[in-house]
């Protein structure tokens, strides 16, 4: 056992994921949780996620060693400003969230002293969310970054054995690092999957029932994230701007540079821009970082679970 208690603030896709973990490893010997939503909370109370469903999120902290933030990151200052009452000396505060600078902005100014704070964010997921989303493997092989900022390193070094035991590498970054890098391996292509379907929808030319019924591999794989969480991108976008903004101009001079071979019919420069390319995706996959997820079965998606 790693905490005596742990408390989740949110209780969608990431913190069910971490509950069944934790379960697996017996990382911890008590479970509570919170959902603002009363339905996602009868729905946990439903499927036994934690030992205890709260009605409120301070309630969910008190007394407990490490308080994990799972809500989208928009509102994580609010909810660490509602539940920094209820924290006891010498627990450690933390979060999953996407961004790590407008985290830190937004939550460290309502942390109060003989508190540890130290950001976390899991680079797994799937397009599922709410509580019956979470499985126990979510986060086996995948990265889990610590951004502790000057944190207790006691404190840092107990968070990270947690995620080990739920399955994660871990390593540490500085926030602006992580964010430039999340904008490039995950806010960007989210965005672009987003507007390729968005794309298909405006041509007048391709119904959608000709998107749904001739979506074939590519554009179904690659627009399988953009039936990820809308309440969440929104959040990640609008506090990740600039990072994903430079990215966004990178991407289309990128593009048009592709857009000028294809017009030109330069074959050899397509041929050695896509054999590049397939290597860095096959080095993706001989990392580990493309294991299949679990089909659940079942119209989970776009359920908001915090």
């Amino acid at each position: 056992m790693i905490y005596h208690r742990v408390a989740l603030i949110g209780l969608g896709l990431i913190a069910s994921s971490m509950a069944h973990a934790m379960r697996r490893a017996g990382a911890a010997g008590e479970i509570s949780g919170h959902a603002r939503s009363a339905e996602t909370r009868a729905v946990a109370r439903e499927i036994g996620l934690c030992d205890r469903v709260c009605d409120s999120a301070a309630e969910a902290a008190e007394g407990a060693d490490l308080v994990v933030l799972c809500t989208p990151v928009g509102v994580m200052g609010a909810v660490a400003a509602e539940i920094a009452p209820a924290l006891k000396p010498g627990a450690t505060l933390s979060d999953v969230g996407s961004v790590k600078r407008s985290v830190i902005r937004a939550v460290a100014p309502h942390v109060p002293p003989g508190v540890h704070f130290v950001p976390a964010h899991p680079l797994a997921g799937t397009e599922y969310s709410g509580p019956r989303a979470g499985f126990a493997t979510l986060f086996d092989n995948r990265w889990c970054i610590l951004v502790p900022e000057g944190a207790d390193r006691a404190a840092t070094d107990r968070l990270a054995a947690f995620w080990r035991a739920l399955g994660a590498n871990v390593d540490e970054m500085d926030a602006d690092h992580h964010d430039r890098v999340l904008a490039v391996v995950s806010h960007t292509p989210h965005l672009i999957a987003y507007t390729m379907v968005g794309v298909a929808e405006h041509l007048e030319i391709v119904t959608e029932s000709e998107v749904i019924k001739y979506s074939a591999s590519g554009f179904r794989d690659f627009t399988r994230i953009a039936a990820s969480d809308p309440v969440m991108w929104r959040d990640v976008f609008l506090s990740n701007r600039d990072a994903t903004l430079d990215i966004l101009g990178r991407f289309t001079e990128e593009l048009f540079v592709l857009q000028r071979a294809i017009r030109m019919g330069d074959g050899a420069l397509l041929h050695d821009y896509f054999t590049r390319t397939r290597a860095i995706r096959r080095g993706i996959i001989e990392a580990g970082q493309d294991t299949p997820v679990p089909d659940f079965g079942r119209s989970a998606v776009g359920q908001a679970g915090e």
